[in-house]
């Protein structure tokens, strides 16, 4: 900013000594085209960083309200949370921080890591409530058919049967693997469990067609989106295992 300051100057003191027939000149030219490509790029840089600013508040707001949806926070088809209002849902309701691979809390800050390729620190989200905790999320990420799907799984305070599932960003066919985002999919897994009685983590599967209604560990797939299914099935299995230490740790308390 200091520089397009100091050619404003320059151009108005070349015009002050050489009156208004220096418009014309080649080194009016020369100041007048640099003080305006200066300007035009210190507006465009502050703009860009306005931009920036307001797309990491967007990601933000839009993953603490998938977090919230995850653990059973549902705005209502007719009025929708403001971004205030979810903030205030998240800050009152919601507490994180991180875990270390062994399942122990950390200092570190949960901003500063993404769990997508750190595997030795790992997010949580417990919402607690005046009789206890009632769940917890984690972040969930992984291939499909023609992209990379990322959402929340939220978990009972059991630390073995499902709360809620959500997606906030994929790829998919729009009617095929696209319906990973649809309530009707997402629903079910609504107390489902990934642990079988022995206390081993089988996660839960994503049968083709329906899944047998006396099944605690399936769910229904999505008619001809096989692979996006299989791939949801895997990664979520796969995410779960980062976090057995943390939950085998909760299992084992309330046992």
């Amino acid at each position: 900013m200091r520089l397009h300051h100091s050619l404003t100057i320059m151009l108005f003191k070349v015009i002050s000594k050489g009156g208004w027939s220096v418009m014309h000149s080649n080194q009016y030219t020369l100041i007048f085209t640099s003080v305006l490509t200066i300007i035009l790029a210190s507006l465009l840089s502050v703009a860009a960083g306005s931009l920036n600013q307001i797309q990491k508040l967007n990601v933000e707001i839009d993953s603490k309200k998938n977090i919230l949806s995850s653990l059973g926070f549902k705005e209502s088809d007719d009025e929708k949370w403001t971004t205030n209002e979810i903030l205030e849902l998240f800050n009152s309701n919601i507490e994180s921080y991180v875990l270390d691979k062994d399942g122990i809390k950390t200092d570190i800050n949960i901003k500063s890591i993404d769990p997508e390729y750190d595997y030795n620190n790992m997010p949580i989200y417990i919402n607690k409530t005046e009789n206890g905790i009632n769940g917890y999320a984690i972040p969930i990420s992984g291939k499909g058919l023609w992209s990379t799907l990322y959402g929340y799984f939220a978990i009972e305070p059991d630390g073995m049967t499902a709360k809620g599932i959500t997606f906030y960003a994929h790829k998919e066919t729009p009617g095929l693997g696209g319906e990973v985002d649809k309530s009707w999919f997402q629903n079910n897994f609504v107390g489902k469990r990934f642990i079988d009685d022995k206390g081993n983590l089988v996660g839960i599967k994503v049968v083709k067609g329906k899944a047998d209604v006396d099944s605690d560990y399936e769910v229904d797939g999505i008619s001809g989106a096989t692979i996006t299914s299989k791939g949801l099935e895997t990664f979520l299995v796969d995410d779960l295992r980062k976090y057995e230490p943390f939950f085998k740790k909760i299992r084992n308390a309330n046992s």
